[in-house]
């Protein structure tokens, strides 16, 4: 099986549980990451101690890696999802510093993902409910996961939150996504603090009109991207208060993409080039000028996430082929190997970079090259695409 660069595992996932007939879904949430590799694992990196902790694992998978981290909060506790015992895909907290994994609950269906996380715990994602999916908010500690449509007090009409999904929150707990119109676009919203209330964010315009917000400052400065049309995707940034969408630019191609943005107001992302290379960026306070990072050799590389000090993580091809995670100093400066950084378990490689806090903790997946794992794995997504299809069956009987 072969799963599109284009597509991470996030959209994969979401695309799965949700069966099939959804391909706008996956087309608004879709965003570069590296594919899925052979015998995965999922890592807490300190950079102060140049230590690498192995997540700890549960659900019937550990050996093909079944730990999606997504977020990690200033105390270091982690969020994302894993494969439960009947091969479902659910989202889980650990405490401070990714110890002790617990599962989040769902809404009542059997999936759940978890996306983003604020200093006060509170979590962010989607989850399966009742036919359909749904944003959410716990409240602190991870505890009490709420159906973000129940605290909408929608203007739109009952459509709103119907598959819909949550991707950043910020310490207020405004929290940013994908949420569906009236008219079946799927924007970009905001709430106010606490998930209360929802607010379309619009689009850059254009005739494709759909957008999708992937992260929120204390500031209430949101990024993400808009289709300007089929094939041509910008990023944005808004305002103070989520206010004024305006587009970030790109770096000479046609296609950009704000995938995170610090409380000083640098975003982070990718970005064609003129030579119609991808490569990571990050902008100066408040989006302003765009700034080519690099690669670490090859021809792409991705900006997923940034700290208040300007520290820049994601992935980049290398040369040869195949993708090592990275960061770099402060305010983007130096490109660096994040293998080269820290001291790793002999043969493995952290080939991606998710998430970093204002500790110099990186959240990050990792690799041994053992064939007979992939296959495993690809076993596993196949569970999940087959109960998946056993309901829906079911549910036409």
């Amino acid at each position: 099986m072969i799963i599109n660069h284009c597509f991470n595992f996030r959209s994969f996932i979401f695309f799965t549980v949700i069966i099939s007939g959804f391909g706008h879904i996956t087309h608004v949430s879709a965003q570069k990451a590296p594919p899925i590799l052979t015998g995965q694992r999922a890592f807490l990196v300190d950079l102060n101690s140049r230590t690498v902790t192995h997540l700890d694992s549960f659900g019937p998978y550990p050996s093909i890696g079944n730990i999606i981290p997504e977020d990690i909060s200033r105390a270091g506790e982690v969020v994302g999802s894993y494969f439960n015992s009947s091969g479902n895909r659910r989202a889980f907290i650990t405490s401070p510093d990714g110890a002790n994994m617990r599962d989040l609950g769902t809404l009542g269906g059997d999936y759940a993902l978890a996306y983003g996380i604020n200093g006060a715990g509170q979590v962010v994602g989607w989850a399966w409910k009742e036919g359909s999916g749904y944003a959410f908010i716990t409240g602190p500690d991870g505890m009490d996961m709420t159906d973000l449509r129940t605290l909408a007090k929608d203007p739109f009409g009952s459509a709103v939150g119907i598959f819909s999904s949550a991707y950043g929150i910020n310490s207020a707990g405004q929290v940013v996504g994908v949420f569906p119109t009236p008219e079946n676009k799927f924007h970009a919203f905001i709430t106010g603090p606490n998930g209360e209330g929802m607010r379309d964010l619009g689009t850059l315009g254009g005739a494709d009109d759909r957008s999708a917000a992937y992260a929120i400052n204390d500031a209430g400065q949101v990024v993400g991207r808009s289709g300007m049309d089929e094939y041509t995707i910008h990023a944005f940034i808004t305002d103070l208060g989520g206010m004024g969408i305006r587009y970030l630019g790109s770096l000479g191609g046609g296609r950009s993409e704000g995938r995170d943005i610090n409380d000083a107001g640098q975003v982070v992302g990718w970005s064609n080039t003129e030579n119609g290379e991808d490569h990571a960026f990050i902008t100066g306070p408040d989006g302003v000028g765009m700034r080519d990072l690099g690669t670490l050799g090859g021809r792409s590389s991705y900006a997923d996430s940034i700290n208040d000090a300007g520290q820049v993580v994601g992935y980049s091809d290398i040369v040869g082929g195949g993708s090592h995670a990275f960061i770099t100093g402060p305010d983007g400066m130096g490109m660096m190997d994040l293998n080269f950084v820290v001291d790793l378990p002999e043969g493995w490689t952290l080939t991606s970079a998710m998430g970093i806090n204002n500790h110099g903790q990186v959240i990050a997946a990792g690799l041994i090259p053992e064939p007979e794992t992939y296959a495993l794995m690809l076993a596993g997504l196949g569970l999940i695409g087959f109960v998946a299809w056993r309901q829906k069956s079911g549910s036409r009987d």
